[in-house]
């Protein structure tokens, strides 16, 4: 077996299909990437049997074969190479030659024979979404994320397709964010995906909106095709939580505030809180501005910034993280606060229509 290739392609792919590999699995094999060899084209592979990352490029070769290698090694090897162009060779007891002008290295490969079969599509459902869509919708809710298995399907996002839109949500017990876009399709699609696999999803895709995801989806798994890249996951089996039902329809407080504003004033809060030293941050919303109040043991802030405000005042307690990590994936010049009492979630909306919403869960105030 022995093939050129491009030393910059052929290391992007090694980095990309790595984020897949299992760090330690009783199938050795898939602690390895899967490198094929077939028809001029080279296919890596990396899958824990949860996650897939599979890409294939051509190359110049009129061999065939495959193996498995290390791919912390493989991957340094090719990035350190002094050359553009990459000679590869294999021998029959899996012994890989890398060359590159004057550097030759020579490493020992392992037989392919074990590695298992990623899931195959024949009979799947599909919808397409432009990359930088659903990079957005990704970004802006994986964050509410659950993250411990307490309750293992909030440990995934809902994918939902109804109606012509397009959901993603995500609750972790003390905040839910969605985030919704048109999409054209007469079919109603409803899944739940592993957020280990959005994440790498999310670093695949790219920030342009003539660059198209499909999806594809079995009973069992899905599939993002990304711009040359599979990216497989199984999918999370069990009833995802009635949001829905969460999400206030009515409020009697509505904020208006500039999003930077809000973000500036609750990260000087923040300042006076870390892991060791916990506190709430104090907010009263009152007479068209926004007063902040944190006190911990590091000190004490009062902040205040302007705001319009209809309806009586409130005042509620917020964890930080929890309030500045929605506020800091939003892109709009200002948002809508609503609230309904201090003990109520906060709702967080664009000044129109509801492409995302979020509900931040208050804290209980030591004066209350």
């Amino acid at each position: 077996m022995k093939l050129t290739c491009n030393k910059n392609q052929l290391c992007e792919a090694i980095n990309n299909v790595s984020k897949a590999i299992a760090v330690k699995s009783t199938i050795k094999a898939l602690e390895g990437i899967k490198v094929q060899l077939k028809n001029s084209r080279l296919y890596l592979t990396g899958y824990d049997l949860e996650i897939g990352i599979n890409t294939d490029f051509e190359v110049e070769s009129d061999s065939s074969g495959e193996f498995i290698i290390n791919a912390r090694l493989f991957n340094e090897i090719i990035r350190k190479m002094p050359t553009d162009n990459i000679l590869i060779e294999v021998e029959k007891n899996y012994t890989v030659s890398i060359t590159g002008g004057s550097t030759q290295y020579t490493i020992a490969a392992t037989s392919a024979e074990e590695y298992p079969k990623t899931p195959e599509f024949n009979e799947s459902e599909s919808f397409t979404i432009p990359q930088a869509t659903l990079k957005n919708m990704i970004l802006q809710t994986i964050f509410a994320v659950a993250t411990n298995n307490t309750k293992p399907i909030l440990t995934g996002e809902l994918f939902e397709v109804e109606n012509n839109t397009f959901s993603v949500v995500a609750i972790d017990g003390y905040r839910l964010a969605v985030r919704k876009e048109s999409i054209s399709t007469d079919k109603n699609y409803k899944l739940i995906i592993p957020a280990k696999a959005l994440n790498e999803v999310a670093k695949l895709l790219k920030e342009d909106e003539e660059l198209n995801c499909e999806i594809q989806m079995s009973k069992k798994h899905v599939i993002f095709e990304i711009s040359g890249y599979h990216v497989i996951s199984r999918l999370l089996e069990g009833e995802f939580h009635n949001y829905k039902g969460s999400i206030p329809t009515t409020s009697v407080t509505e904020v208006i505030v500039k999003t930077k504003d809000l973000i500036n004033t609750l990260e000087r809060a923040s300042l006076l809180i870390n892991e060791r030293i916990k506190s709430h941050i104090k907010c009263t919303f009152e007479n068209n501005s926004i007063k902040i109040n944190c006190s911990t043991t590091l000190g004490k802030i009062n902040d205040e910034i302007k705001a319009d405000i209809t309806g009586p005042a409130v005042t509620i307690g917020f964890n930080n993280k929890y309030i500045l990590d929605p506020l800091k994936s939003i892109e709009d010049d200002e948002i809508k606060l609503l609230m309904n009492s201090s003990r109520l979630p906060l709702k967080i909306n664009p000044l129109k229509g509801e492409d995302f919403t979020f509900l931040v869960l208050p804290v209980r105030l030591n004066d209350e």
